[in-house]
């Protein structure tokens, strides 16, 4: 059985029906309820608290764990110790590539400790490291809806941005098949892509052009601040407008695992283009 953490959310959504598709005997586990694929139960708990996994983990042979926020009042060692206090033999956590190019980063200090504790756990181990996730493009979608309009700073830089479908198919991939432990995966898209080559293919996918309007740094600076800690939004405009080479690199490994390309942007805007309308 996989116990799959975070399965409410946009790649644990998709990973559980992955899941369920090839067969897997699969729980799904999260702080809220979800709708969830026939024969898949649905447990509550919170990662806070590790002793509310303990139905969901008994009898599991697998974890996918996906640390939502900092991390930083989660304790891994002890999430870790009931996986494994379960029977889990296998573990794969979704991390960020931030963890690999900013390793100072404030806001991602819990998902390095993460990795550090799931690498000395004794449990069969893999790493997912995605990029920036094309679904942040849906922060735009109510003035999209209202106006036709993407305001965002940096309008020409480019990063490759993963979509969470594919993340969610590596996960599954990994969590099924063999060849995986003990590896890192850093996981983008096939190309790089602008703000603004984003509002143009949100525009493209609901037929009708969408304009961008150019934010300055104070500008965007001071609407993230509405809901992001200072050094999270200072770290995150520094990575959208000063990436380094390796936030810009387009990472082989989607490819490697799945056997295909990673979808391009322009393929989730087209199947997320309803959140636009």
């Amino acid at each position: 059985m996989i116990v799959v953490t975070g399965a409410t959310g946009n790649v644990g959504r998709p990973l559980v029906q992955a899941l369920a598709e090839a067969g897997a005997r699969v729980t799904a586990v999260s702080r809220t309820a979800a709708e969830l694929p026939p024969g898949v139960p649905h447990l509550t708990a919170d990662l806070a608290d590790p002793a509310s996994l303990r139905a969901a983990l008994t009898g599991a042979d697998a974890l996918f764990l996906l640390i939502a926020g900092s991390g930083l009042e989660l304790d891994p060692e002890a999430l870790l110790g009931a996986a494994k206090a379960a029977g889990v033999g296998r573990v794969v956590l979704q991390s960020s590539q931030v963890v690999g190019t900013r390793p100072g980063f404030p806001s991602h200090a819990g998902l390095h400790a993460f990795e550090q504790a799931v690498q000395r756990s004794g449990l069969d181990w893999t790493v997912l490291r995605p990029g920036g996730f094309a679904s942040n493009a849906l922060l735009w979608a109510e003035p999209v809806r209202a106006h036709r309009t993407v305001a965002a700073p940096f309008g020409d830089v480019g990063l490759p941005v993963v979509d969470p479908a594919d993340i969610a198919e590596v996960a599954a991939a990994v969590l099924l098949g063999d060849g995986h432990a003990g590896r890192t995966y850093e996981l983008t898209g096939p190309a790089a892509v602008s703000p603004r080559e984003q509002a143009a293919a949100i525009g493209a996918a609901l037929g009708e052009p969408v304009r961008f309007l150019a934010q300055s740094a104070a500008e965007a600076r001071a609407q993230l601040l509405h809901f992001l800690p200072e050094p999270v939004v200072d770290g995150t405009l520094d990575i959208l407008g000063r990436p380094t080479p390796a936030e810009q690199r387009i990472g082989p490994d989607v490819e490697r695992v799945l056997g295909r390309a990673a979808r391009p942007f322009a393929d989730w805007a087209q199947r997320n283009a309803a959140a636009f309308r």
